[in-house]
């Protein structure tokens, strides 16, 4: 399993629409999502090593953005075929098991990740109150690390935070680490 880093941050890039089946039984939009402050949209999935380390973290740094007006939502992409683990069913219960208090969608045709750009999970776009992309950075850096370092940064929180109250992500951002997206042969 090789990992890779997503590009940084382009300023000011218009986030893509789209429509895609939540495990709650809905479709969710980008408008549906939308935060009077912000949006943070995730590319992860449920095998990969990478997010399996920061679930607990994430569901907690998410509550706290919301608190800001910054909504979020996690796409799953991966090929179901080649990686069952990733089920829309397994999403389900990933999502249960970790009170994911976020819209957490497949996009089965892979049409958004491929709108997105994105190339790994986790792979996360921090979006201002305009849908301009100013953040597309780690979460942390722990990396795969179970264990909590006790001087962690925590660089998705922080930025979001900022956009949340400026409306502009940080000028230096460090690339987001993971597992490639398993496209579809």
């Amino acid at each position: 399993m090789a990992s890779l880093n997503p590009p940084v941050c382009d300023f000011g890039w218009q986030a893509p629409h789209f429509k895609l089946p939540g495990v709650d039984g809905r479709d969710w939009t980008l408008d549906d999502v939308k935060g009077e402050h912000g949006l943070l949209v995730m590319f992860i999935c449920n095998h990969c090593p990478y997010v399996q380390s920061i679930r607990q973290r994430l569901v907690e740094d998410i509550a706290v953005l919301k608190t800001l007006g910054v909504n979020a939502i996690a796409i799953s992409s991966n090929d179901v075929i080649n990686y069952p683990q990733d089920s829309f069913e397994q999403m389900k219960q990933i999502a249960e098991t970790f009170n994911f208090d976020f819209p957490y969608v497949y996009d089965e045709s892979q049409s958004v990740a491929k709108a997105y750009g994105a190339v790994c999970t986790p792979d996360f776009f921090g979006f201002n109150a305009r849908l301009e992309l100013q953040y597309r950075g780690r979460f942390d850096d722990q990396g795969r690390d179970l264990t909590p370092k006790p001087n962690a940064t925590k660089d998705l929180l922080e930025a979001m935070t900022l956009v949340a109250k400026t409306g502009h992500g940080p000028s230096q951002q460090i690339s987001s680490i993971g597992c490639s997206i398993k496209w579809k042969d």
